[in-house]
């Protein structure tokens, strides 16, 4: 059993929920700052959806891709393709993370806020219905930005309903650009692949080299988005602003790394420095609100 779960946790790749969980809880910590404030059993609710809607997503992601997973050297590894798990686990995981996140929702009824429950069947089936769309458009990418684009805003909601918006939707724009920045970045190592098996991404219909301006083209959105958020948002300040600056030198290094005649350094790129940038620009925030 506990051989199962740690195979679970690798397909799923749960480590990598440090990407979206803390511009969740950036926006959180944002509309907590209003009355009644922090609530415990909001910040264990917004934990759990977010860690169940993902692994539903990546578990379901890895069931309808282990076809193609199997096809390509890269991923022909992963627990599916190898054997190491079985999709009928698989199955069974996926739908019992998704019935787990629509169950979290209900700790939010107890602050008369019944918009996650409501919400909670919609947005799970847009989040798994990105693992489709290589099939179909080349702008996968930006869906799965859009995915982890709820991830503020359904925070935002999950607190004080679908009301005031303005600064989880900006956060969450901030946050759509940066994902398809890099997972195009991603992309760029299964171009020739992709092709072969007509599957679409921005690398494969662009090829590389232009492929890297889209993405850079998009984490300069991203920070254009970020300073706007500073300028709309009253609880950020010059703090805020301190780590922009950080943010946009780490992009900077991200696309130092990967160059179109050298993809070597992807993984250090993809993992590393995302990884730096979401749990850095929340602790930056909590600061800024700490010395507010």
């Amino acid at each position: 059993m506990l051989q199962y779960v740690r195979s679970l946790l690798e397909l799923i790749r749960f480590s990598h929920t440090v990407f979206a969980l803390p511009f969740a809880l950036t926006s959180a910590a944002l509309a907590w700052r209003q009355p009644p404030g922090f609530q415990w059993l909001q910040l264990l609710g917004i934990v759990l959806c977010m860690v169940f809607a993902r692994s539903a997503a990546m578990a379901f992601n890895r069931l309808v891709d282990r076809r193609f997973d199997a096809a390509n050297p890269r991923t022909a590894g992963r627990h599916l393709p190898a054997g190491k798990l079985t999709p009928g686990i698989v199955w069974i995981f996926t739908v019992l993370c998704a019935a787990g996140f629509v169950t979290a929702t209900l700790l939010f009824l107890p602050f008369d806020n019944p918009w996650p429950l409501y919400l909670s069947v919609p947005l799970l089936l847009f989040v798994c219905a990105y693992s489709l769309t290589k099939r179909f458009t080349p702008l996968s990418h930006f869906w799965l930005g859009a995915s982890l684009f709820l991830a503020p805003v359904a925070a935002w909601i999950a607190i004080r309903g679908p009301n005031e918006l303005l600064v989880p939707v900006i956060l969450g724009g901030a946050v759509l650009f940066w994902v398809a920045g890099f997972d195009i970045l991603y992309a760029c190592q299964d171009a020739d692949f992709d092709r072969v098996t007509r599957l679409q991404s921005v690398p494969a219909n662009l090829g590389v080299a232009r492929a890297l301006r889209v993405a850079l083209a998009s984490h300069v959105v991203m920070v254009g988005l970020l300073v706007v958020l500073g300028l709309v948002c009253r609880d950020l300040g010059w703090i805020y602003f301190v780590g922009i600056a950080c943010v946009t030198a780490l992009l900077a290094y991200e696309h130092w790394l990967v160059r179109p005649d050298d993809l070597s350094r992807i993984n250090q790129a993809f993992f590393k420095v995302n990884g730096v940038i979401s749990v850095g620009l929340f602790v930056i925030v909590l600061v800024q609100l700490a010395v507010n």
